[in-house]
């Protein structure tokens, strides 16, 4: 590829990026009055987050089932309110569990 094409590249994808980030400054100058556009813009990154991690859990393990109760295990302790530290290991610990037994 020759040294335009990829200075296009480039400046192309720094203004796709930086649209987004322009966007809602310029757009919302005040602070947003309506209900449903604060608690929508603040669910989100978590919708956004949970919907590109998702797919990536089932298929970690090569094992669907062991992913799928080491996921299990994580919401589990999760909705118990547990630290992330004791998520994330007692998930792995499941999984490798499973995987031994399975």
């Amino acid at each position: 590829m020759n040294l335009s094409k990829t200075l296009t590249a480039v400046f192309l994808m720094a203004v796709v990026t930086y649209i987004p980030r322009v966007l809602p400054i310029a757009v919302f100058k005040k602070k947003l009055k309506s209900r449903f556009f604060r608690s929508f813009l603040y669910y989100v990154p978590y919708a956004v987050l949970g919907a590109m991690t998702f797919p990536s859990i089932l298929y970690s393990t090569g094992n669907l089932y062991s992913s799928a109760i080491g996921m299990s295990a994580a919401l589990v302790l999760a909705y118990y309110e547990q630290g992330l530290m004791k998520v994330a290991v007692g998930a792995i610990l499941t999984v490798y569990i499973c995987g031994l037994l399975l």
